[in-house]
């Protein structure tokens, strides 16, 4: 399987949006990753519904909905009615995640779940065959163009354990300082979906960006 791309949105450029979101529908991407971020949960806020429903009419490729916020329940059917593919709610944020993934599967999408930094991927031992994909921080959430954390590659490796000996069928997604140098080395150690803002949307060419993302295995 080549391996997945779903550029970030929080790097397009705002005052052309339409214009990125087509370069998105036109290119080799899998997904667009939207990050939905409230100021509480992380100390930055992005944009919220009324951006999501005016790209989800132009977009045309399945949205990857990641929401840093706090009681991200409260949003459910609000984003299963924009035709979201995948909702992405972080560990840290849900005091009762089983009834939460549950709900985000009987609104007919796909569960995700996040892990911060510091959070060890241990703790999904009871939900991992309950989610659909894992998306692992590898930098503090809240900004793009920040640093990668090293830890990740190795947390990868125990997530990629967790998965096999359970026998979960769960992507893993890593977002955040992925770039041409840090993005084989994830998918060496066994990520199936590649987040990537800055590094797709400011290239010179992100056709080819994207293109060589694919082409990773």
């Amino acid at each position: 399987m080549k391996t997945m791309v779903s550029p970030s949105l929080l790097s397009a450029n705002f005052i052309d949006l339409k214009s990125d979101i087509e370069m998105i529908n036109k290119s080799e991407a899998d997904w667009l990753h939207l990050d939905v971020m409230d100021g509480v949960f992380v100390p930055n806020i992005s944009f919220g519904f009324p951006v999501i429903e005016a790209v989800s009419k132009v977009c045309t490729k399945p949205l990857d909905v990641h929401f840093m916020i706090q009681h991200p329940e409260n949003y459910i059917e609000q984003t299963a009615k924009l035709g979201a593919m995948m909702m992405n709610v972080h560990y840290e944020a849900c005091t009762h995640l089983h009834r939460t993934i549950q709900q985000i599967h009987a609104a007919d999408m796909k569960a995700g779940v996040t892990l911060n930094p510091s959070t060890p991927v241990c703790v999904l031992e009871d939900i991992i065959c309950d989610v659909d994909m894992v998306l692992l921080m590898s930098v503090n959430p809240g900004f793009g163009g920040q640093k990668f954390i090293e830890n990740t590659i190795k947390k990868i490796g125990r997530l990629r354990q967790l998965i096999k000996e359970s026998g979960s069928q769960a992507l893993i997604e890593v977002d955040g300082g992925v770039q041409a140098e840090t993005a084989p080395r994830l998918v060496k150690a066994g990520v199936d979906v590649l987040v990537s803002g800055s590094y797709v949307f400011k290239s010179t060419d992100p056709y080819a960006t994207i293109h060589a993302l694919k082409e990773l295995h």
